[in-house]
């Protein structure tokens, strides 16, 4: 039987763009689908403009603490229609960038929505093209969900939508406790915002180290956002004189705000893509349900990144797709090993892990050593910013490997980044003991740390 095309890709995110690209690259006849822009979640609506976000929030701060060295500054304003205008064009350009590198590899770019008719045949919903397929990866990613049940859910926005608010709200309120939520309170504090964090739990971050959990949650209050913790929204309402919302808590506290963020999680995107006209097995919590191949539980189908909803990073999602090219196209087995990943959290500061927490570790092996220490970094010695940084390593006592690090501080994501790779290699106590600091800085911490630390409960 013939096809129209060896691989197709539903999906233009990282991990679909790299698989398509390296499939191409092998000699395949490729084409890939993309229903709202070539770039996916990452680069148009996640991380980089997020992050951008984010330096865009600093300034403020940083500004201000220019004072403590001797900078005398006049009146400041930030214009946010500017940057956000200034933002979208790097995001248009990126995508650009991407668009042209499948061209240039002689991917078939369709820019519409794919669905499946049956497990080799897809259908282009905008033009109405039917289009086979020998093999078949889907890459879509995944999309922020939201509570459908919430009376009045339709007046809140989501991560897809900050992107594109026209102007700077005076009133923001998050709902959730996760890296987005934290990233977003931190993002419109900095902006001058008056943010409120809603958080169900008792400490926000829920799954990271709880050193590192309760640093940032104590940070976000001294950064001026409000947190209430151990509560939920009972109902959202409108005034529509004012368009001012109010949100009544589980607790019986009403909060009156401009904007509502709902932070709550992300889902794999699989609605409406036919998965079951192909017979496709999804899990209980609706991924899509692959082996340690990426391959589902059809022959000639694939998933990748976030649908999967196995380790969502972006990072993560290109060296699945990579690891999916080489198998099926370059007779090179190969699959992706999720540990010792490294992750950061851009709130400010930023978090940067890598390995096991503290919990996970004691749970894991029979002894375990914790070296942590919180100290103030030399810049705001002189800025007067009260932020501490933390740096913590945990280590296996039976053979003294270090198998997690975690730091809160400036630039914790830069210096996680090289820390990942010794705790990759299996790099002791010792191996790090051994290596000379660099002074002064503040990574030297993590070479210099010699005392253990003993919780009072196990004293």
């Amino acid at each position: 039987m013939s096809f129209d095309y060896d691989l197709f890709v539903i999906g233009a995110g990282s991990g679909g763009v790299r698989a398509a690209r390296r499939a191409a690259l092998a000699g395949a006849k490729v084409a890939i689908a993309e229903e709202y822009r070539i770039g996916g979640t990452c680069v148009i609506r996640g991380c980089v403009p997020k992050k951008f976000m984010v330096y865009a929030s600093e300034f403020a701060e940083h500004l201000e603490h220019a004072k403590g060295f001797g900078w005398s500054l006049g009146e400041v304003s930030f214009d946010f229609k500017k940057f956000m205008n200034s933002m979208h064009a790097e995001v248009d350009r990126l995508s650009g960038i991407y668009l042209r590198n499948l061209n240039n590899s002689g991917v078939d770019v369709f820019e519409e929505r794919a669905e499946f008719v049956d497990k080799n045949t897809l259908k282009l919903c905008e033009s109405g093209k039917t289009i086979s397929a020998e093999k078949i990866l889907i890459a879509t990613g995944g999309t922020p969900w939201r509570p459908d049940d919430l009376e009045g859910v339709e007046h809140t926005i989501t991560s897809d939508e900050v992107f594109h608010l026209k102007e700077l709200p005076k009133r923001i309120t998050v709902a959730g406790g996760g890296y987005i939520a934290c990233e977003f309170a931190g993002v419109f504090a900095g902006l001058g915002v008056e943010t409120c964090l809603v958080y169900r739990g008792e400490t926000v971050l829920n799954g990271f180290d709880w050193d590192v959990r309760t640093h940032v949650h104590e940070t976000l209050k001294r950064k001026g956002v409000r947190v209430v913790t151990k509560a939920i929204f009972d109902s959202i309402s409108k005034d529509e004189e004012t368009e001012c919302l109010t949100v009544k808590l589980s607790n019986g506290d009403d909060i009156e705000t401009d904007v509502i963020l709902m932070a709550t999680g992300r889902r794999p995107a699989i609605d409406g893509l036919g998965l079951e006209k192909a017979g496709i097995r999804t899990t209980e919590h609706g991924a899509i349900d692959v082996d340690e191949y990426s391959k589902t539980n059809i022959d000639n189908i694939w998933a990748v990144g976030d649908v999967t909803n196995r380790m969502n990073l972006t990072p993560v999602a290109i060296r699945e797709g990579q690891a999916f090219a080489e198998t099926v196209f370059q007779n090179e087995a190969s699959h992706f090993e999720y540990d010792n990943v490294p992750s950061a959290v851009f709130t400010q500061p930023p978090v940067g892990t890598v390995g096991l927490t503290e919990e996970e570790a004691r749970h894991q092996f029979d002894g375990v050593d914790i070296y942590k220490t919180t100290f103030k970094p030399m810049k705001n010695a002189l800025s007067g910013d009260e932020d501490r940084v933390l740096m913590k390593l945990v280590v296996r006592q039976s053979d003294e490997v270090v198998v997690g690090c975690h730091i809160v501080g400036p630039e914790a994501p830069e210096i996680i980044q090289a820390v990942a790779i010794a705790v990759k290699m299996g790099a002791t106590k010792q191996d790090f003991d051994r290596t000379c600091a660099l002074h002064p800085s503040m990574s030297e911490e993590l070479v210099t740390m010699r005392e253990k630390y003993v919780p009072p409960e196990l004293a």
